[in-house]
């Protein structure tokens, strides 16, 4: 079974079944599964995802994204989670100086640990959300299926007991997967000045992750460590192993 799933309208769905397990063993196939936009899936995309056993959908983009596509009447719970909280109009950050010198590992490696920190409840709210659906496939996505859901996914495979490298290298598929089509986001940059910022962006190394999650668990001892210090409960937790590890 591949884990890579060609749904058309989508560049960018995968399995989270398959990684293999620090303790022996790999994950489930058909628990998880991350994407893009699936709001962009034509008719034969959505049979294709029916066809996956998934029962709920966990949206993790912000208000005004939903506001860009028209909503799908579906026959699935659907959970929304802004995970990047309200969005920002006027966010800058450092990314120019990471540019000059192109360094987008490192560049990514502490926006994640940004994120991590500033959002942890958003986090926890959106692994609650996944630990709570009953049975069948979990599905959750952003736009691009890169950072909100890239950060998401780690969280999830380190739970189940991947290794940080295991998980680096999930997450680095994503750029080769997103090449595969037009990246409508880049394409509509308002001059070339933003058109190389936003292609910058869509560097995915490992380093990143890696870089990321292994300063989190610094901080926090373990990525469960982290979650309880947010605020997800350890039953949550166990449902999410069980979800990850089962036979």
């Amino acid at each position: 079974m591949s884990r890579l799933l060609e749904w058309e309208g989508c560049l960018n769905v995968r399995d989270l079944g398959g990684v293999a397990l620090e303790g022996g063993g790999e994950t489930p196939y058909g628990a998880l599964v991350r994407a893009d936009n699936i709001r962009r899936l034509t008719d034969e995309g959505w049979r294709s995802l029916a066809a996956h056993g998934v029962s709920r959908i966990v949206d993790l983009r912000w208000p005004e994204e939903l506001e860009e596509d028209p909503p799908r009447d579906l026959d699935i719970d659907v959970v929304h989670v802004s995970l990047l909280g309200v969005l920002d109009p006027d966010f800058r950050d450092d990314i120019r100086d990471y540019m000059a010198v192109d360094d987008p590992a490192g560049y990514w490696a502490i926006s994640y640990t940004r994120i991590l920190r500033a959002f942890a409840p958003n986090f926890v709210q959106a692994l609650g959300a996944i630990a709570d659906a009953r049975d069948g496939t979990v599905l959750f996505h952003c736009a691009g299926g890169k950072d909100r859901t890239g950060l998401v996914a780690a969280l999830l495979l380190r739970l189940a007991g991947a290794s940080i490298d295991e998980i680096a290298r999930d997450y680095a598929l994503t750029a080769e997967r997103l090449a595969r089509g037009p990246n409508l986001w880049v394409e509509s940059a308002r001059d070339e000045d933003e058109r190389r910022r936003r292609e910058f962006m869509q560097h995915t190394p490992a380093e990143a992750m890696q870089q990321a999650l292994e300063q989190l668990e610094r901080e926090h001892g373990s990525v469960e460590g982290y979650l309880v210090h947010a605020g997800l409960d350890v039953a949550r937790i166990d449902r999410l192993r069980a979800r990850l590890r089962r036979v």
